[in-house]
């Protein structure tokens, strides 16, 4: 009997061990849950504002001068320049101009389409609209200046279909003549590379992009060549560098890399990729960059990434050349290639080439 109560105490003392043990354990399990809750829910003790909070980007950034701009996300605001390239290219890097700072834009994630040509949302309607818009010039450039007149007899001289804009009216003949010009050219091969060799003659500073050339930068007589695809969208960051067979950026980052703003003549030939290309540079605000914009259509099929049925397509590529006219661009030029076979969308419609030269002026340019 002795041995069995004492065996009962032992028990009972244990039970109000651990139920002391338990009652300490949830009290500080409460007063902890508390004291974190608190600590979230705490603000920060404000600033002085007599003491502006330290920018963390180090002495030399750039501070924004309002609100507005602390918010603003471009590549134009926040050049990302690679000292690399700015060293291996010797390319000049533009100042930021005030009113750039200031300026807020808004991102775009796609291409508002226009309304359909008819009713009938035909093939024949949409591409009767859109080879009318394409061969009628909105803007004449037949007044060149007199300080590049010499320029541009040269250079109708040659009947190279990328034809210049050097009219007095706008401002590229300005700063042809005072040797403030920059060239982008986007393509493959140099045999067609006249305008570009005549405007870094000129004094122009020339980059073209083409991922075919061995070197990653060469200079070329007058003309840096850069080893760069541009393309619509920048690569994959999951598939190794070494796997990829050309370096591709899209050109708003090339931009950024290079420290450029302001691109006087962007030269585009990028066999049936232009559309995707022009549609990233329309929704990435690129285009009040450029002053003069020289584009080669490829029309006898879609397009790299170009779905939808052939009106719908067709339709597409009006709107994409729309947008440009939103954005105060004018065509001033079109040429037909008569070499190319008669295709639109693999059929023989309204007697039309496969292949267009078109050139939009700026006519905001340059941007203030």
């Amino acid at each position: 009997m002795l041995k069995e109560k004492l065996n009962r105490c032992a028990l009972l003392r244990l039970c109000l061990l651990l139920s002391a043990v338990c009652l300490c354990l949830h009290l500080y399990v409460e007063l902890m849950g508390f004291g974190w809750r608190g600590w979230k829910r705490g603000t920060p003790v404000p600033l002085s504002p007599k003491r502006p909070p330290r920018d963390r980007r180090g002495p030399t950034a750039t501070r924004p001068a309002s609100n507005a701009a602390k918010r603003t996300v471009s590549y134009v605001l926040v050049p990302k320049r690679d000292p690399g390239v700015a060293k291996a290219t010797g390319a000049s890097i533009d100042p930021v101009p005030t009113s750039t700072r200031l300026h807020r834009q808004v991102p775009r994630w796609r291409i508002e389409l226009e309304p359909w040509a008819s009713d009938r949302h035909s093939l024949e309607d949409e591409a009767q609209r859109f080879l009318n818009y394409i061969t009628t010039p909105q803007v004449i450039c037949e007044d060149p200046d007199p300080r590049v007149k010499l320029l541009q007899e040269i250079h109708e001289g040659t009947q190279n279909p990328w034809l210049l804009c050097l009219d007095g009216r706008y401002s590229l003949a300005r700063r042809v003549y005072s040797k403030h010009c920059r060239v982008y050219s986007l393509g493959l091969g140099l045999e067609e590379k006249h305008l570009e060799r005549l405007l870094a003659h000129a004094g122009c500073e020339v980059h073209c992009f083409d991922p075919s050339i061995r070197e990653a930068h060469l200079q070329d007589a007058d003309m840096w060549l850069h080893r760069l695809s541009v393309d619509w969208r920048d690569p994959n960051p999951a598939i190794p560098l070494k796997r990829q067979h050309s370096s591709t950026k899209k050109l708003a980052t090339i931009l950024n890399d290079f420290g450029h703003r302001e691109v006087d003549v962007l030269k585009v030939d990028m066999e049936s990729a232009e559309w995707k290309i022009l549609e990233n540079l329309i929704l990435e605000g690129v285009l009040r960059s450029v002053g003069l914009l020289l584009l080669e259509v490829h029309l006898h099929w879609a397009g790299f990434e170009v779905g939808g049925d052939e009106p719908s397509v067709v339709r597409y590529w009006f709107s994409l050349l729309r947008e440009l006219e939103h954005a105060q661009f004018l065509l001033y030029h079109s040429a037909r290639d008569p070499t190319k076979p008669r295709l639109f969308l693999h059929r023989n419609l309204f007697n039309a080439s496969s292949t267009y030269t078109l050139g939009w002026v700026n006519t905001q340019w340059p941007p203030r």
